[in-house]
């Protein structure tokens, strides 16, 4: 445990439910020896047991496996989305601060429309026009997740472009790309960091959410989302079912907030 995690414990608990969801995601499932589309018909909404530490779902697949396997969705969805986003909107609002007049207020009035209608219900009708997929899913949530990071970008360039390394660097005549590459962006870096790491949060609910409605993976492809969906017409019987992914849900969510928590705090110590 290094220094800076004994003072900040956000930082360490984030960080360790953030590895292990990594880890899993990444070297867990190819090394599963269990099918997640295997069906066992004697195991039919078993009860969690030595075999199935999880039980399995109406109509006998490993719940375990299954969720083992969706958050390799959850999480290549999520990074995926916020990589796309955080570039498309680093650009934009890069632009427009540095283009500044007419330019710089028709593009952000444009990020204000865009911030004015609520981003899930935008994502719900893109991906219903797009149909249901992982690459569309991408496409949807990305379509509308990068002006949050256009406007963040925007503000913070336009209060650090007036530091005296910047004017210096643009009184000796650098190119807008040079000073937004090598001057602006490692500035403005940690602010930026910080929100993607509690946009990746948002992001595994929104991809849960769509998955959950039908408008996700197809099936009988494992995601969290449609494990939920699959098994809420046995609540009663085998509550187990939409249990475990809306656990894993809720535990991905709070590990990048607290992420995000911990990094906030070691940026303002520093």
């Amino acid at each position: 445990m290094t220094t800076l995690e004994r003072g900040n414990p956000s930082l360490l608990i984030g960080s360790t439910i953030v590895g292990a969801l990594v880890i899993v995601a990444i070297f867990v499932p190819p090394f599963i020896r269990s099918n997640p589309y295997g069906i066992d018909l004697n195991a039919v909404l078993a009860a969690p047991s030595l075999r199935h530490p999880l039980g399995c779902d109406s109509i006998g697949r490993d719940v375990l496996v299954r969720l083992l396997w969706g958050a390799r969705v959850s999480m290549g969805v999520a990074l995926t989305v916020i990589s796309v986003s955080l570039v498309t909107g680093s650009v934009v609002g890069g632009i427009a601060a540095l283009a500044g007049g007419v330019f710089d207020e028709l593009l952000m009035r444009s990020v204000d429309v865009l911030l004015a209608f609520p981003g899930i219900l935008l994502a719900i009708a893109l991906a219903a026009i797009l149909g249901p997929g992982v690459i569309d899913l991408i496409i949807a949530l990305a379509a509308i997740g990068w002006t949050g990071y256009a406007r963040l970008v925007r503000g913070e360039i336009l209060s650090v472009r007036r530091r005296d390394y910047v004017v210096a660097a643009r009184s000796l005549g650098a190119k807008p790309s040079r000073l937004f590459f090598r001057h602006l962006l490692p500035a403005i870096a940690g602010p930026v960091l910080v929100q993607a790491t509690f946009g990746i949060g948002g992001i595994i609910v929104a991809e849960a959410a769509l998955s959950f409605l039908g408008l996700g993976a197809r099936p009988p492809y494992p995601t969290w989302g449609n494990m939920i969906d699959e098994g809420r017409a046995f609540l009663l019987v085998a509550p187990h079912i939409t249990t475990a992914p809306g656990l894993a849900i809720g535990f991905s969510v709070l590990g990048f907030n607290f992420l995000g928590d911990g990094l906030a705090a070691a940026l303002r110590s520093h």
